[in-house]
C-alpha cells in the first residue's frame, strides 16, 4: 500500500530518524572521549546507543498500529539534477519496522556481549587501546544498517548497502595484523570487501535501469508505475530483478559469491555474530521483499531465485559437514539458513523468508556468541596451563573442535544455550527454528518441488552437523588439557546468551500456525501475501529427518570416543567424500585458478609497464632503443636549432620591429594626443554620415 508524508510534527513517527542518529551519536562521543574515559564508559555508551535506538523502534511499532499503511518521514533534501529528484526519507513500514526491530535488539544484546567479550580479547591479544575503535566501528555498522532498511529510495537503500560493506571490511580485518603469515585477517577483510563489490555491481546496474525505464528512484513511485505497466515492463523488470539477484547472491553470500562468509570469521566473534545474524547477511533478503513487485512481474527471475536459494543451502550444509573450526560450521551453516531465505522469497513466500531471518537471528546470534564464549573458556583453559606458563609446541588453536570435548560439566551455562540454538537451528519442535523453517518447506513443497527437496536434504545435514558439533564439543572427555581447564564465562556474556536462547525458544510465537501474527502485520505492506497453512506431512516428514540425522550423528560421533590426534570417524566412512567436504569441494581453490592467479599476473604485468624503471633499463638495453636514442639526437641538435629555435627567433625579431614603429607615435606632446583624438572623432562622425 502507499505511504503517506509526514513531517517532523507526525507524532510518534517524527522520532524515527533517531534510529539512525543514536547509533551515530554513540560512536561520535566514544571517538571524541573514549579513550580517555576507559572501556566501562566506551561499552556503556555504545550499548545505551543501540538500546535507544531499539527503543525508537518499538515507538514507531506502536505508532504503525493506528496507521498500519505506513509514512515516508522526510529527513533532508539531498539530489535534485534534470529529473533526478532524490530526498533522505524514512520509509516507516511494518516490513521495515519489522527489520529495525530484529537488527537493534539483537544487536543491543550483542553489544552487551562485547563489552566482556572484547576485554578479554584485547587483553589476550596486548593492545587494550583498540577497545574504543571496536565500538566506533560497531555502531556504525548497526547505523549503516539503519540506513539501509529504512530508505524509501533506491539510492538511499545503496548508501547504507555500501555502508555495511565498508564495516564488514572494517571489523573482520580488526585485528589485521594476525592470521596466516601475520596478514590472513586482513586478507579475509578485503576479500570480503572485494567479492561484495561485484554485487554491488549488480546493484548499481539495476538502480541505473530503473532510473531509465520509470524516471524515479524512489520505492513508492517506481512499483506504482510498475504495477500501472503491467507485462509491458516485463523484460525490464526481468533485467533489473536478475541484477537485484546479483547483489543479493554478494551481501547475503549465496552461489556464486558465497565465499567471503566463511573467512568473516577472523574478526572477533562478536562481529561474526553481528555480521551473520543482524545485519549483512540479511540484506540481500531484504531487499528481494521490498522489490516484491517487480519480482512478481518477472517470473523467470524469481525463479532463478529461489533455485539459487534451494542450491546454496544444500552446497554449503554438504561443507559444514566436514568442517573442524567451531566458527566456520556456523559460518556455513548461515550461507544454508540464507538460501532457505532466498529460496522462501524467490517462491515468492514473503512473509515466511521473513519469519525465517528473524528466529534465525536470534538462534544464530546465540550459536556464535555462545561459540566465542566456548573460544574464550578455552583460552582460559590454555593460558592457565602450568600455572600460568604458555603451553609449548606448535600453536593451540582454540576454535578447533578437535581440541575440545568434555567441556558440557566446564562450562555449564553455554552448554544449555548451545543445545537449545542448535536444536533450534535443526528444527526440532516446538523451537522457533521448527516453525520459521516448516513455513518455508511447506510453501516449497506445493510451489517447486525440486527446491523443496534441496531445502529438505540440507534440512537433514543441518540437523546432523549440528549434532556433530554438540559431540565434539561438549561430550567425551577433554582432548586437550585448555580443554580440561576451561572456565565458564562472566555474566556479562551469558546473560545476552540467555536472552537469546528465550527468544530461540519462544520465536516461533511471532508466527504461529492459525495465529498469524506476521502475516497479518506484513500485509499492510507486502501486497497478496497469505497465511500458510501447516502442513503435518511436510512438518512430520522434516521432524523425522532432523531427529534421525541427530541420531546418526550420536552413532558416529557419541559412541566413537574421539581422541586427540585420530582422523575424524566420518573420514573412515565417507573417505574421498568427507575430504572434498573438509576442502570446501575446492571452490577457493577453483577461483583462484580461473580469476585470481590471471588478474595478478594482469596486473602486474601493467605495473611493469607503468614503472619508469622498466623503460630505463629497456632504452639502455635494446638496439632499437640506441636508434631511437640517435633519432632524438639528430632531431634535438638539427631540428630543434635551426627549426623549433628559427621559429620562435623570428617571431621575436617581428614582435620587436613591430614595437619600434609604434613608439614613434608616443611623442610626449599634449597637442600630438589631442589632435588624434580630433582626428577619430572626425572618422566616426564621417562613418556615420556617409555609410
Amino acid at each position: 500500500m502507499a505511504s503517506i508524508e509526514v513531517g517532523v510534527n507526525g507524532g510518534l513517527f517524527s522520532f524515527a530518524p533517531l534510529i539512525i542518529f543514536l547509533p551515530i551519536l554513540g560512536l561520535l562521543i566514544n571517538i571524541i572521549v573514549g579513550r580517555r574515559f576507559g572501556e566501562r564508559f566506551t561499552g556503556a555508551v555504545a550499548c545505551t546507543a543501540v538500546g535507544l535506538s531499539f527503543a525508537v523502534a518499538v515507538l514507531q511499532f506502536i505508532a504503525l498500529r493506528g496507521h498500519p499503511e505506513g509514512v515516508n518521514v522526510m529527513v533532508a533534501d539531498w539530489i535534485t539534477i534534470g529529473t533526478l529528484d532524490v530526498a533522505w526519507s524514512l520509509k516507516i513500514d511494518t516490513l521495515s519496522v519489522a527489520m529495525v526491530l530484529m537488527v537493534t535488539g539483537v544487536s543491543t544484546l550483542i553489544h552487551i556481549y562485547a563489552v566482556g567479550y572484547m576485554h578479554e580479547d584485547v587483553r589476550f591479544q596486548g593492545d587494550p587501546g583498540r577497545y574504543t575503535r571496536f565500538f566506533v566501528f560497531f555502531n556504525l555498522f548497526v547505523a549503516s544498517m539503519m540506513v539501509l532498511v529504512t530508505a524509501n529510495n533506491f539510492l538511499m537503500m545503496f548508501v547504507g548497502w555500501e555502508g555495511v560493506g565498508l564495516c564488514s571490511y572494517l571489523l573482520i580485518g580488526f585485528w589485521f595484523e594476525k592470521g596466516e603469515d601475520g596478514i590472513g585477517n586482513a586478507v579475509a577483510g578485503k576479500k570480503a570487501f572485494i567479492t561484495n563489490r561485484i554485487g554491488d555491481f549488480g546493484f548499481l546496474i539495476a538502480m541505473f535501469l530503473v532510473f531509465w525505464q520509470f524516471g524515479s528512484l524512489e520505492f513508492d513511485q517506481v512499483f506504482t508505475s510498475a504495477q500501472a505497466a503491467g507485462a509491458a515492463v516485463g523484460g525490464v523488470a526481468t533485467a533489473i530483478t536478475l541484477f537485484l539477484l546479483l547483489g543479493a547472491t554478494g551481501k547475503s553470500a549465496q552461489i556464486p559469491l558465497f565465499v567471503w562468509l566463511p573467512d568473516a570469521m577472523a574478526g572477533p566473534t562478536p562481529v561474526s555474530a553481528l555480521i551473520h545474524a543482524a545485519t549483512m547477511v540479511t540484506a540481500g533478503i531484504y531487499m528481494i521483499a521490498r522489490n516484491h513487485v517487480l519480482f512478481e512481474l518477472a517470473p523467470f527471475s524469481s525463479t532463478m531465485v529461489a533455485i539459487v536459494g534451494g542450491a546454496t543451502a544444500l552446497f554449503a550444509a554438504t561443507i559444514a559437514v566436514g568442517q573442524f573450526d567451531i566458527k566456520r560450521v556456523l559460518a556455513y551453516s548461515t550461507i544454508s539458513q540464507l538460501g532457505f531465505m532466498v529460496a522462501a522469497v524467490g517462491l515468492g513466500a514473503y512473509v515466511a523468508g521473513m519469519f525465517h531471518l528473524v528466529t534465525h537471528a536470534f538462534f544464530k546470534a546465540l550459536l556464535f556468541l555462545s561459540a566465542g564464549s566456548v573460544i574464550q573458556g578455552i583460552e582460559h583453559g590454555h593460558h592457565h596451563i602450568e600455572h600460568g606458563k604458555e603451553a609449548t609446541g606448535p600453536p593451540f588453536d582454540p576454535q578447533d573442535m578437535r581440541n575440545m570435548g568434555g567441556l558440557r560439566s566446564k562450562m555449564k551455562i553455554t552448554f544449555w544455550v548451545y543445545l537449545i540454538g542448535a536444536l533450534t537451528l535443526s528444527g526440532i519442535p516446538p523451537l522457533a527454528g521448527f516453525f520459521s523453517k516448516d513455513e518455508i518447506l511447506a510453501d516449497a513443497s506445493h510451489a517447486n518441488p525440486a527446491v523443496y527437496w534441496l531445502l529438505a536434504i540440507a534440512a537433514f545435514f543441518t540437523a546432523f552437523y549440528m549434532g556433530r558439533q554438540i559431540l565434539m564439543v561438549f561430550f567425551g572427555k577433554p582432548r586437550s588439557e585448555a580443554a580440561a581447564h576451561a572456565m565458564e564465562n562472566p555474566p556479562v556474556m551469558t546473560v545476552p546468551l540467555i536472552a537469546l536462547a528465550s527468544l530461540s525458544v519462544l520465536g516461533g510465537i511471532l508466527n504461529l500456525p492459525g495465529v498469524h501474527s506476521l502475516t497479518d502485520w506484513l500485509h499492510h505492506t507486502l501486497e497478496h501475501v497469505h497465511a500458510g497453512e501447516f502442513n503435518f506431512i511436510v512438518a512430520g516428514f522434516s521432524t523425522l529427518l532432523a531427529l534421525l540425522a541427530i541420531t546418526l550423528a550420536y552413532l558416529i560421533y557419541g559412541r566413537t570416543k574421539m581422541k586427540k590426534g585420530e582422523p575424524d570417524p566420518l573420514r573412515k566412512i565417507l573417505g574421498p567424500i568427507f575430504v572434498g567436504m573438509h576442502n570446501k569441494w575446492w571452490v577457493d581453490e577453483l577461483y583462484d585458478l580461473l580469476i585470481i592467479r590471471p588478474y595478478v599476473a594482469l596486473a602486474a604485468f601493467f605495473a611493469d609497464i607503468v614503472d619508469w624503471r622498466f623503460w630505463h633499463d629497456w632504452f639502455h638495453d635494446s638496439v632499437l632503443a640506441r636508434g631511437f636514442r640517435g633519432l632524438a639526437w639528430w632531431l634535438s641538435q638539427a631540428f630543434d636549432l635551426r627549426v623549433i629555435d628559427g621559429i620562435a627567433n623570428g617571431l621575436a625579431d617581428v614582435t620587436k620591429g613591430v614595437a619600434a614603429r609604434l613608439r614613434t607615435l608616443q611623442t610626449g606632446y599634449v597637442r600630438n594626443y589631442a589632435l588624434s583624438v580630433f582626428a577619430g572623432v572626425i572618422l566616426v562622425l564621417g562613418y556615420f554620415l556617409f555609410r
